[in-house]
């Protein structure tokens, strides 16, 4: 074969081959992230299934919530007013019907729409999600990327053990700790509540968000911002030292991984100090799995949110349930649980269309 005999292809233009298999690439990514949000629905139905059967295990709602307050016949014509003497699979199906609409029922101790108490309260815990996330990230990314640094040294010894601490530690004895230290010892920051009473009488009298910050910020009075800010330290921290546990082992273990990678022993052998290695080439790997977990991890920040705001008075979604727990209010218990699993399942979704696009290993 001569060389005129040989054809030549133009280096411009990649071969057939590639482009098919950038469609499949593309078009899996979309099928995945199909399927992710197809499979909301299915796990919220199972959950508000879940939710309705088991807060009727005890009765209907009036029995349990006025049960012995009333006389029998008072009793019976609330339960037959509210239609809690129709078969339980009729009830279950009008409820289903209801949340579509986006009614939640009324509340049967305060009589209250359940959709203003989420809307009034959900603001709250909202805002103390949000502090508790930034402290995890702040402490748990730059001292698990110390810890990595300082493998197998004392640095590294103390790190993980409080590490293990901070996620071991109830948080309500978290918070009944520091508000024993900072608020009645050292008398440095208040035990409980959002804001000082003329605070909260201001921000509330001017509407606005419901998320205190915000609306203090809004108003331009410095003196607000302070005096909210200095509210929500001590919740957010207890709250938050949980998360940043689970950060700060997953950096760790995931920047040491990446220590053996090639373009690390690459990077090493230009005398590129172990320091700079970590901050800048291995700790972006770190971060993926860090994504993926923080699904699952709004749903500890809302099952810790319920005791840290009963600890520390805290009145968002966490303080009211309890208090309608203690009242037996169960339509208000159902309301509340069922949003808060909608909102897991919505963010867990959400979490995996962003570790779709950053980490191409989940795309199936």
């Amino acid at each position: 074969m001569t060389t005129t005999d040989v054809e030549l292809v133009p280096i411009d233009e990649p071969p057939p081959m590639l482009h098919r298999s950038k469609g499949r690439g593309g078009t899996t990514l979309w099928r995945y992230l199909l399927v992710r949000f197809v499979l909301i629905f299915p796990t919220i139905l199972i959950l508000v299934t879940l939710v309705f059967f088991l807060m009727r295990l005890t009765g209907d709602p009036i029995t349990a919530a006025l049960g012995g307050r009333l006389p029998p016949d008072q009793l019976q014509e609330r339960i037959e007013a509210a239609g809690y003497n129709r078969p339980l699979i009729v009830q279950y199906l009008e409820y289903l019907g209801h949340i579509f609409t986006g009614d939640f029922g009324t509340t049967l101790s305060d009589n209250q729409p359940v959709s203003e108490v989420l809307l009034t309260y959900g603001a709250a815990t909202l805002e103390l999600a949000i502090y508790a996330l930034i402290i995890a990230f702040a402490v748990g990314i730059p001292f698990g990327m110390l810890a990595a640094a300082r493998r197998d040294r004392p640095t590294d010894a103390v790190l993980r053990v409080s590490a293990i601490l901070f996620y071991a530690t109830p948080v309500f004895f978290s918070g009944l700790v520091a508000k024993l230290v900072f608020s009645v010892w050292l008398d440095w920051l208040p035990a409980s509540g959002r804001a000082d009473v003329r605070t909260e009488i201001a921000l509330t009298r001017e509407g606005g968000t419901g998320i205190y910050l915000i609306d203090a910020l809004a108003s331009g009075n410095p003196a607000y911002v302070q005096d909210v800010l200095i509210h929500a330290i001590l919740p957010a921290a207890c709250l938050g030292l949980l998360t940043a546990g689970i950060f700060l082992r997953l950096v760790r273990t995931n920047v040491i991984g990446t220590f053996n990678m090639p373009y690390i022993d690459a990077a090493r052998s230009r005398g590129i100090r172990e320091g700079r290695l970590v901050r800048t080439h291995a700790y972006r790997p770190a971060l993926i799995p860090i994504i993926t977990v923080i699904g699952l991890q709004i749903a500890v920040l809302l099952g810790g949110a319920v005791l840290t705001e009963t600890t520390f008075e805290w009145k968002g979604l966490g303080f009211q349930l309890t208090q309608y727990l203690l009242a037996r209010d169960f339509v208000a218990v159902q309301g509340i649980v069922v949003l808060l699993a909608i909102i897991v399942a919505f963010t867990n979704f959400i979490v995996d269309v962003i570790a779709a696009f950053v980490d191409p290993r989940v795309r199936y």
